[in-house]
């Protein structure tokens, strides 16, 4: 947001934590040392009853009063119909220079019609972290421009603690900052009595374990997935009845390869397809139907057939699954069987 100031901000993303994070940032970019009371005009957000996009555009195109900038912020934008999304579009074909419009992602899906228009007048910021790589860069950047310095043990500890949880970040380092002060070294010692709960973790990390045969890191993800992720015991197996349903779609065919398995799943992500190919070739026909089975068994326990806990009910389930997964080295052994009846 650098050099001249552009007609309009587009803040989205799909963590409302750190969209909020992200529109505060540039509201305080904008601001700049003004008075917050003379320069920002909200509309939309929490306790609002309606988005009014004919004041949003009389305040946009109105010059600001005493100051030398107009702040006009939108909140929950994904309330825009497509009718005044054109108002909007309409509006930034001419913005007045002395405004900064700004879309806070929420509410619903922004028009796409608006998305385009802001992209091309303005600028976009994008608070989607990504999964893999994407979120190691994306944590490994905000450690490094934090107020702290955390060691790479305590950077670790906390990457692995907050999980998907990546908004609590902000909260815990500037909680760091008050107690040890700005630029203090801080290891995993000094980090632990200010994590607090555990954060979730994204479903794959519960499949992965299972695929792993590790009932204990399974166990782990699950509780992660029930407390801090808020998931209900149907939508728990509803995910994993999804992961075995791959690995059935693909038992006993003979994809040519990594895309043809992602066209016969319906994905677009050849590692997916890959991940149940090899792991439907692992198991084998026989377990993966037992594994459908007690998915079978356990959708029903957890709505009621049974006066267990769900949670108890997904425990089970889980242990079993991840103990339906042969070691290496019998896999190793099943695969050279194959292999060889295949060229008999």
């Amino acid at each position: 947001m650098s050099g001249q100031r552009p007609p309009v901000y587009l803040v989205r993303g799909d963590d409302p934590t750190l969209v909020a994070q992200g529109a505060r940032a540039v509201l305080d970019e904008l601001v700049a040392g003004r008075d917050p009371s003379l320069v920002v005009e909200e509309h939309g957000g929490p306790g609002a009853e309606e988005l009014d996009v004919r004041a949003v555009v009389d305040a946009c195109t109105t010059p600001p009063f005493l100051v030398d900038l107009r702040v006009v912020v939108v909140r929950d934008a994904g309330r825009l119909g497509a009718a005044d999304a054109a108002r909007l579009v309409t509006y930034l074909g001419d913005p007045l220079d002395t405004t900064a419009l700004v879309l806070v992602a929420g509410g619903g899906t922004i028009p796409q019609a608006l998305v385009k228009a802001a992209a091309a007048a303005g600028t976009v910021l994008d608070t989607a972290v990504g999964t893999g790589r994407d979120r190691r860069s994306w944590l490994a950047d905000h450690l490094h421009r934090a107020p702290v310095r955390l060691d790479a043990a305590a950077g670790a500890r906390l990457g692995e603690h907050l999980g998907d949880d990546l908004g609590r970040l902000e909260g815990i380092l500037a909680t760091l900052e008050v107690v040890y002060g700005t630029g203090a070294a801080v290891g995993p010692a000094e980090l632990e009595p200010f994590l607090g709960e555990a954060g979730s973790v994204p479903p794959w990390e519960l499949t992965d374990a299972i695929d792993a045969g590790s009932s204990a890191e399974a166990l782990a993800a699950l509780h992660r997935l029930l407390a801090a992720g808020g998931r209900a015991a149907p939508e728990v197996v509803a995910i994993l009845h999804r992961h075995f349903a791959s690995m059935l779609r693909l038992d006993g065919l003979e994809p040519a390869g990594e895309e043809a398995a992602a066209r016969i799943l319906g994905v677009r992500s050849s590692f997916v397809a890959k991940k149940a190919l090899t792991q439907a070739g692992r198991l084998g026909s026989e377990r993966i139907g037992r594994a459908i089975a007690l998915l079978a068994d356990a959708d029903l326990d957890v709505k009621g057939a049974t006066a267990l806990p769900p949670t108890l009910v997904l425990e089970v389930l889980v242990a079993r699954l991840s103990r339906l997964v042969p070691s290496r080295a019998a896999s190793r052994r099943g695969e050279r069987t194959v292999r060889m009846a295949r060229r008999g």
